[in-house]
């Protein structure tokens, strides 16, 4: 390889290599008990909007924290770039310095120079999903400093699974009672969630610490305003399936269901995303099935939940919140008794990937929708982004 291109390459890789190394001297931070006591300094520095609680507190979070941590970093980049003996590994050298520089500047000469990340103030965008945002911080500030470890790239928080974190969180989920609902209410109360299951058929459920029953009807979204707004997360988990039915009163009923009341439920959920954390901590889960891309033998469903996937897509593009779609294969329920896969196995799969921060969780044994959904659903969010306004 040319030696114009190698060495920014191997320049990028040392970048990226310094950051992996600082995530991970920062997950060691929370886990081994001098350095958090060390690192503590950090966390106390900053108020719940990111306004400093005072200067000589921040001073001793550069010393404790930046400093120390610069110089891990320092160590750590020269031990790879002497072993390696490729010189763009130096530029992951002189990034690390520069961290050095800055935590020492500002200890020393007593200067308030905070990064991005930081920053004081509201909150105005959602948690990015590849690049550290302040919305993406503050939730390890100020929703689980145990989980959202990762400061430029998300890579190492995916690799953790601690990309989000569901502790303490209330979790709203709708079709409660079916099979996939069940199982996603033990998946969630293991990870120490606190569960509001909306249900049409509330007698089914059994009493159940920390799970609320809320009875709801077709049509009276509205009504559950108020639950929604204390719900951190909103799963939306309802359908019906009529199989090889085409009458008018089929589909009125499963675009009601599966479409229409699905996107009320959105409206009035995102409605509720105000205040200074809404941004960081709220988030949608849209189950649009695997019929947005592959047949399910059951016209009307593929049709009622293809509209669906479509608006949500849509309403992605401007969306105050993270909206999360969940793309399933068949699994066995009263929906559908000759599906393949177990709810339970489902509901590992969804868990699995809204802790890494998927968008799009793909939970599904064929091989093709991993392939074709990103695909459409790329092409779709294109042509949208390009031919709609805010």
């Amino acid at each position: 390889m040319a030696y114009w291109l190698e060495f920014p390459l191997w320049g990028l890789f040392s970048v990226f290599l310094a950051e992996v190394v600082r995530d991970a001297y920062h997950v060691l931070c929370h886990r081994v008990t001098w350095l958090a006591r060390l690192h503590n300094y950090h966390h106390a520095a900053y108020r719940r909007d990111l306004s400093l609680v005072s200067v000589a507190l921040y001073q001793k979070a550069q010393l404790y924290h930046d400093v120390l941590e610069s110089v891990v970093l320092v160590l750590a980049l020269t031990g790879v770039a002497l072993m390696g003996g490729v010189p763009g590994l130096w530029l992951g050298v002189l990034y690390a310095l520069t961290f050095l520089a800055g935590g020492t500047k500002r200890y020393f000469w007593k200067t308030v120079d905070t990064d991005y990340n930081h920053l004081p103030g509201p909150l105005e965008t959602a948690p990015s999903r590849w690049w550290v945002n302040r919305s993406y911080h503050w939730r390890h500030h100020f929703d689980d400093t145990n989980a959202y470890y990762s400061g430029v790239f998300t890579f190492v928080d995916k690799v953790l699974g601690s990309a989000l974190s569901l502790k303490g969180k209330t979790v709203a989920i709708t079709g409660a009672s079916g099979a996939l609902g069940q199982a996603l209410i033990h998946q969630l109360r293991t990870h120490k969630a606190r569960v509001i299951a909306l249900s049409t058929s509330a007698t089914d459920f059994a009493d159940l610490p920390g799970v609320t029953v809320v009875p709801w009807q077709l049509g009276e979204e509205a009504q559950l305003q108020e639950h929604l707004q204390r719900a951190d997360i909103l799963i939306l988990n309802h359908g019906v399936n009529v199989y090889g039915l085409c009458t008018p009163e089929a589909i009125e009923h499963s675009y009601q269901v599966n479409t229409f009341s699905a996107l009320r439920l959105i409206d009035l959920f995102l409605a509720t995303v105000q205040g200074p954390d809404a941004r960081a901590t709220k988030e949608v889960w849209v189950n649009t099935s695997e019929a947005e891309v592959s047949p399910a033998f059951s016209p009307l469903y593929e049709l009622s939940k293809r509209a669906l996937g479509d608006l949500v897509t849509l309403k992605r593009l401007h969306a105050p919140c993270v909206i999360r779609k969940l793309i399933l294969g068949p699994f066995k329920s009263k929906l559908n008794p000759f599906g393949v896969m177990s709810a339970e196995q489902v509901a590992r799969g969804i868990l699995f990937g809204a802790k890494r921060d998927f968008r799009n969780i793909i939970v599904t044994i064929n091989p093709l929708t991993y392939l074709l959904f990103p695909m459409k659903e790329s092409a779709t969010a294109l042509y949208y982004r390009l031919c709609t306004q805010k």
